[in-house]
């Protein structure tokens, strides 16, 4: 059993699974993921020439059924729904340029148990009736999909047989199915003793985490390679680095690590929490290089690599005044907390969890030119097809 605070309150709660915990911010509130992905929604945009280019490569199925897309770790807002409208309308296209009437389209959202899928699906644009006069004429800002969310975690199986045909994941893989046990464990020469992330710990700490992703990745190409169809395509991107030192993480080093860092340590210093409750947190995030990366998908064997690089994603932060510290600071936070807010406060309380992110804000905030500068994201791009 562990003790989390909630409020003013000691409520004692069973040891939680990750996947049935991990989510972004979900709502539509300041420190939600809806209001904060706007970087990922530019990164992305950066990278439809790699999407479309993905979808060009693939064999096109016979129309006797649904072409059907799933989307992998969809989280909650409108970036997921822009990609599936781009990759339908991509594939309508190709299937029009052979002069064939295209298939009918099923997309699937899927995301852990935890995620706000109904934030996601109020943002459902209406079906699109092409039956009707009113459809025809009101074609825009509506879908032409069939749209399902599947609750799950994409390390384990999530679709039927050969059911899909194309499957797209962005910004999700670098999130660990668990943080490996050897990394809380005081016994391990893994221990992160003092850290909350992977960024400069130990060689142990660092060699653990790696371990990790890669049975990750394994297991969830594993999954695919069973539940995509003959001649399907599959288009990945997360977090990556250009270091081949796994303790250097990049940019994913400067958000978790550093200054978040020390918003913990200020609270332990202060008496807010032990020392023992911070070493018990971390967060289970990898950014792999493109080797490790290769490996994984070499060693499944299941899918041909169309294309593997690393892009240079820029930055997580988007402020309208970067000269500003406080609102530098302010970003950088809700930034954070929009991704892992839901970690900190199930592990210590929404009120420490606040106290946290306030103390991050203000670090962040002493360092804006810095983190302007230098906090920069590179993607892992993986382009792949069943063998």
């Amino acid at each position: 059993m562990t003790m989390a605070v909630q409020g003013d309150n000691l409520v004692v709660v069973p040891q939680m699974k990750l996947e049935r915990l991990l989510s972004m911010k979900g709502g539509k509130g300041e420190t939600s993921y809806v209001k904060n992905s706007q970087a990922q929604a530019r990164h992305a945009r950066s990278m439809l020439h790699l999407l479309e280019g993905a979808l060009d490569l693939m064999q096109l199925p016979l129309v006797d059924s649904p072409f059907a897309v799933a989307d992998l770790g969809c989280s909650c807002g409108g970036n997921t729904l822009f990609i599936v409208d781009v990759i339908v309308k991509h594939v309508t296209k190709r299937y029009e340029t052979l002069g064939t009437v295209p298939p009918e389209f099923q997309a699937f959202f899927s995301d852990l148990p935890s995620n706000d899928f109904n934030v996601l699906f109020q943002l459902l644009p209406p079906l699109l009736d092409k039956g009707s006069l009113e459809g025809c004429l009101t074609a825009d800002g509506r879908r032409s999909y069939y749209a399902s969310g599947v609750p799950g975690s994409f390390y384990r199986r999530l679709f039927a047989g050969r059911s899909i045909d194309f499957f797209h994941s962005a910004f999700s893989l670098h999130w660990l199915s668990q943080v490996p046990d050897t990394v809380t464990d005081r016994r391990s020469p893994a221990y992160n003793n003092g850290g909350i992330f992977i960024h400069g710990a130990s060689r142990h700490t660092a060699e653990a985490y790696k371990k990790q992703f890669q049975a990750d990745l394994a297991n969830f190409l594993r999954c695919r390679s069973l539940e995509m169809k003959r001649g399907g395509s599959m288009f990945l991107v997360c977090l990556g680095r250009t270091s081949t030192d796994p303790n250097d993480q990049g940019g994913a080093g400067l958000l978790f690590g550093s200054h978040f860092e020390e918003a913990w340590n200020d609270l332990v210093q202060e008496g807010l929490i032990d020392e023992e409750k911070r070493d018990s947190f971390n967060i289970p995030v990898y950014a792999p290089s493109l080797g490790e990366f290769e490996e994984v998908v070499e060693a499944d064997g299941s899918f041909a690599i169309n294309k593997l690089e690393v892009v240079r994603g820029g930055s997580p932060l988007v402020v309208t005044r970067p000269d500003d510290p406080a609102e530098v600071g302010r970003a950088l936070a809700n930034s954070c907390r929009a991704v892992c807010g839901v970690l900190v406060e199930a592990h210590i309380g929404d009120r420490m969890g606040q106290e946290v992110f306030a103390r991050l804000e203000r670090r962040a905030a002493g360092h804006a030119r810095e983190l302007m500068e230098k906090l920069q994201f590179f993607h892992i791009v993986a382009s792949l097809s069943l063998e």
